[in-house]
């Protein structure tokens, strides 16, 4: 009963393609076929993989139909985060999906799901969207930033505030359900390319998390925009599609 986690498929099946660079960066080409491979290749139908957001393109329910079915064929329990570009997802609707595709797939929004390992051993699964200030940044010469839009930075503190909120809320149902060990899983990374903690960072510290799971982060010179290894007791990997090469990352 292993875990496994990607993000960020992009998938496209029966709505219009949106991001240019998914049509010309060899990374992408066929990235379904690749994924789908080593999905078969590594996970179990007793194991679970956690999809760390931007499941689709589609703007509805209606023109994700033939994504979700190829997410639904692919080996395991399949576990699903909200992300930045899943238009088809209300947050407030979180129940009615998960309700919709009871026994087929679960939607992670203010909830949580319960996690035996090979040992036996409890986790909770918690998560939500996240968010985090992604510029406009000003830089000199030295590619170093000298300073950024403060208004967007501002609008940004706010959605991080209500993200962070959610996520309390997946971390106390689990608390009131005795679970002491977790593994958090967000879309967007922890922290911005200007912080050293963040919102999320701090309630992952003041819970205990064991690991901190994150997606969103696209091409070479975005893998490095947050925390990677150890930090503070708590291992974050990026788990971004194009970063993995469409390999799922072993988790547990």
């Amino acid at each position: 009963m292993s875990l496994f986690a990607i993000g960020d498929l992009h998938l496209h099946f029966q709505s219009e393609l949106k991001a240019p660079g998914q049509r010309t960066d060899k990374v992408w080409k066929n990235h379904e076929v690749r994924l789908a491979e080593n999905c078969r290749r590594l996970i179990r139908d007793t194991d679970t993989l956690v999809l760390a957001g931007d499941h689709s393109w589609g703007r509805n329910l209606a023109e994700c139909e033939r994504d979700f079915a190829y997410i639904e064929a692919l080996p395991g329990r399949k576990i699903l985060l909200r992300g930045n570009h899943d238009m088809f997802w209300d947050a407030k609707k979180t129940a009615a999906l998960n309700a919709g595709f009871s026994g087929r797939l679960f939607f992670l929004q203010n909830n949580y799901w319960p996690y035996r390992d090979e040992n036996g051993a409890e986790l909770a699964l918690v998560g939500t969207k996240g968010f985090t200030f992604e510029g406009p940044f000003w830089v000199n010469r030295y590619r170093e930033v000298v300073d950024w839009d403060r208004d967007a930075e501002a609008h940004a503190r706010k959605i991080v505030s209500r993200e962070a909120e959610r996520l309390r809320i997946s971390f106390e149902a689990a608390k009131a359900d005795g679970f002491t060990r977790f593994i958090l899983f967000l879309h967007y990374p922890p922290t911005s390319i200007l912080e050293r903690d963040s919102a999320f960072t701090r309630m992952a510290e003041e819970y205990g998390a064991e690991q901190v799971v994150y997606a969103h982060c696209h091409g070479a010179s975005r893998f490095h925009d947050s925390i990677l290894g150890e930090q503070n007791g708590i291992r974050y990997s990026l788990v971004s599609g194009d970063y993995l090469r469409w390999v799922p990352q072993k988790i547990l």
